[in-house]
């Protein structure tokens, strides 16, 4: 293994894109994610190792982690530290740097992750201010993920943006291009700006003094939600208390808005290329933002990491290659049903086994599975299956299926913890009729083992709120259908009856959705699973064929470079 300094020689050699996010999925016992943002960073990293991509990524150590969750007897969300401690895991960096927050300097340091891919690798910065020369309120800032008060979540922006401007800087890397992972990261445009302002003898009356268009240039921008909380916005007299005079109020708010600064407009302004997450996202983004150009890219999920151990064998058999090169898996069509059946058996039991472990609920392996694993907040519509219980008692006794639910609430989303007790209430209504599972702590690895081991995907969001939504691009990957509102990445995703099926339409109120959602069931998903055994793997064949071949990060990250890092 190389030293520290061999291997930042080898990283800062030539010149590359810097990925920035808030959080990103580096491994299941890393706990620098919340959901599917960090997920999605964690595969880009990945793609960009196996594609020999010349890149670096920029995010938060979180010591303290997100949380682990916990859910009590009554079907209550407990929130627990899940701390980690990077020097067991990680390279300490000999370099830190210092921003200013609050009147007062806060040195920063990294540490490296270097994430390794098929054939290359990529160097991951975790920013670091758990430092013994800073005060004990900043040795904070980089404890929790999404912790604190507005003034805690602009100190966290700050050291991600400024510090790992800075950080990069000292360590020698040339960069040529940012990315900025949703709008947390837009204060590293302000950074670029004080980077790139003009000579004061060249300035003329007016003249702004900072070269917009050089950063612009240098910027490009992903937005991941149309929900107006994803967006951050802070007071000005906030963010003068804790930034003070390092852009002038009047330039801020030419950038990001008159009333508060708005991290998503500040990252549209500072960025000459942004794109949504979908097609239908890309829409509604460019709505919601008149006089920008939203592109459209869509996401795609790390075929090696999300693939389960019997699928990637079957694979290695059939379309040798297939991770690296993923639209190799168009020749699934011709996997021999006794191979796809096994490998997907083998799936199902491993889940099985993980839910008895988990929740002490015994599943059947010869009965449906219906998954549903997610961030557990309102839009999401998680009740949606269970608007009818007499209705899924009818279908159940003529086919019978289970349910395997997963997902967190936010600490402060008293809804969507609402939300996680009322499905522990639904299963004990349903007790005795419908087996009804709900895994706790749901994270990458869980995740992994439910997206590979149900039957059916189910996704219900509420229309036009979903802008991806990648769990059900995973399950693809394992042959496994889905069941979905049309919104999000399924809009381009969903062939009827043959990649999976629609639940009513996107303009259809709750209720018909419902309704729509326990037709499908009855009339064409339990029908084919129970009574069309040849069609079932027919579907799941093509599942893999027409979704995972596309909705895959190798294409979605050769979009990125040809069309935008390379402009």
């Amino acid at each position: 293994m190389p030293d520290d300094f061999a291997l930042l020689e080898e990283f800062t050699r030539d010149p590359r894109t810097a990925y920035f996010s808030m959080e990103i999925a580096l491994r299941s016992d890393i706990p620098t994610y919340a959901g599917g943002l960090g997920v999605l960073a964690g595969d880009v990293v990945r793609t960009a190792a196996d594609l020999e991509l010349p890149m670096v990524a920029v995010t938060l150590v979180s010591r303290e982690g997100y949380f682990r969750q916990e859910i009590d007897g009554e079907g209550r969300q407990i929130e627990q530290p899940d701390a980690w401690n990077p020097a067991e895991i990680c390279r300490p960096l000999n370099a830190a740097v210092a921003i200013s927050i609050e009147g007062r300097p806060v040195w920063v340091f990294g540490w490296l992750f270097v994430a390794s891919g098929s054939t290359g690798t990529t160097p991951v910065i975790l920013l670091d201010t758990d430092l013994p020369m800073n005060r004990d309120e900043d040795r904070a800032i980089t404890r929790h993920l999404y912790g604190g008060d507005p003034a805690y979540r602009l100190k966290q922006e700050a050291v991600l943006g400024m510090g790992g401007m800075h950080m990069l800087r000292a360590l020698g890397f040339t960069i040529n291009r940012y990315h900025l992972n949703e709008g947390h990261a837009a204060l590293l445009g302000l950074s670029l700006l004080r980077a790139y302002r003009y000579p004061r003898h060249e300035l003329r009356s007016g003249e702004s003094p900072y070269d917009l268009h050089r950063v612009r240039q240098l910027c490009n921008f992903t937005t991941h939600t149309p929900i107006e909380s994803g967006h951050d916005k802070f007071s000005y007299e906030l963010v003068q208390q804790v930034l003070g005079d390092f852009i002038e109020i009047p330039t801020l708010k030419a950038l990001a808005g008159e009333q508060v600064l708005n991290m998503t407009m500040l990252a549209l302004n500072l960025s000459d290329y942004v794109n949504g997450v979908a097609k239908r996202h890309a829409e509604v983004s460019q709505k919601l933002f008149p006089g920008f150009q939203v592109h459209a890219i869509t996401n795609g999920v790390h075929p090696f990491t999300w693939t389960c151990p019997s699928f990637a064998r079957l694979y290695d058999t059939y379309a040798p290659g297939w991770a690296h090169a993923p639209e190799l898996l168009i020749r699934a069509d011709t996997l021999p049903d006794d191979k796809i059946f096994s490998a997907h058996l083998e799936a199902k039991e491993r889940l099985v086994a993980t839910v008895k472990s988990a929740t002490n609920v015994a599943l059947d392996r010869d009965v449906a599975i219906i998954g549903y694993a997610r961030r557990m907040t309102a839009y999401k519509r998680p009740e949606l299956l269970f608007s009818d219980l007499e209705r899924l008692r009818r279908i159940a006794r003529r086919y019978p299926f289970q349910i395997v639910l997963a997902g967190k609430a936010h600490p402060q989303d008293q809804p969507g913890k609402a939300l996680i007790k009322r499905l522990h209430e639904y299963a004990r209504e349903l007790q005795g009729a419908i087996t009804v599972a709900f895994i706790p702590n749901y994270d990458m690895q869980s995740a992994a083992t439910i997206v590979a081991g149900v039957d059916v995907w189910l996704n219900t969001p509420l229309p036009p709120l979903e802008a991806s939504g990648t769990s059900g691009m995973k399950a693809a990957l394992n042959g496994v259908p889905q069941l979905s509102v049309l919104d999000g990445w399924w809009i381009e995703g969903c062939i009827e009856g043959v990649t999976g099926w629609a639940i009513g339409e996107p303009s259809q109120t709750p209720e018909a959705h419902a309704q729509a959602l326990y037709d499908k069931l009855e009339q064409a998903v339990l029908p084919r699973f129970y009574e069309d055994r040849p069609g079932w793997l027919g579907t799941m064949k093509s599942v893999i064929a027409k979704n995972a071949v596309s909705f895959n990060s190798q294409r979605m990250m050769r979009r990125y470079v040809t069309e935008a890092y390379q402009r």
